[in-house]
């Protein structure tokens, strides 16, 4: 069980840093994730644009990348994002929505994974076995596979990669590849809810 003091003490160091978030994310989610952050203690940037997005990652702390509403302006954009933060050593995080619904999600998702360096993989199991797998398919945005059927996949995949993978589901899978975390805080109306896999990735 979580220690709420030290959720709290961490939430406090969060909220006393105010680090800038610089997100490439998608056209639906936008104001959500930035309101979640904002509550968080975090300082939101959405900024998708090819020709600032290189000067943007310099001075954010993090970059989240969003797959949700792709286009090949927006992969370039992310890539060239995420290699200015691999240069600085700042932390990426990708959320591969809708990896395995079609060929474009599931190569830019690969693409991104090889040409920068993400550190943190955040995905319904669905789309975490689409990128372990060729043959794993997502319905839309939507997981047709239970987190535990994933648990393994997701595993093998972090310590190849040697990145954290998290799986969210009714139970979140968290995983290095060496140890495995399960964290109970799904609940079942959040999937009535668009934007909340979106909103835990930032």
């Amino acid at each position: 069980m979580a220690n709420p003091a030290y959720i709290a003490e961490n939430l406090e160091k969060l909220r006393q840093a105010n680090p800038l978030v610089h997100n490439i994310t998608n056209f639906v989610v936008m104001n959500f994730t930035a309101n979640i952050l904002l509550a968080a203690g975090a300082s939101p940037v959405m900024a998708h644009a090819e020709n600032e997005v290189e000067e943007m990652a310099a001075f954010a702390g993090s970059l989240v990348l969003n797959l949700g509403t792709l286009s090949d302006s927006w992969v370039e954009s992310m890539i060239r994002a995420g290699q200015k933060c691999a240069e600085l050593g700042k932390p990426v995080i990708l959320d591969p929505v809708g990896a395995g619904a079609t060929t474009l999600r599931t190569a830019s998702a690969k693409r991104i994974i090889e040409e920068t360096s993400v550190k943190i993989i955040r995905g319904n199991s669905s789309e975490i076995l689409s990128l372990a797998d060729d043959q794993a398919k997502t319905r839309g945005v939507d997981a047709v596979h239970g987190v535990e059927q994933a648990a393994e996949a997701a595993a093998s995949l972090a310590e190849e990669l040697g990145t954290t993978l998290v799986i969210t589901g009714a139970v979140d899978l968290v995983t290095d590849g060496k140890r495995m975390v399960r964290v109970e805080n799904g609940h079942p109306l959040m999937p009535r809810v668009t934007g909340t896999g979106c909103a835990a990735t930032a």
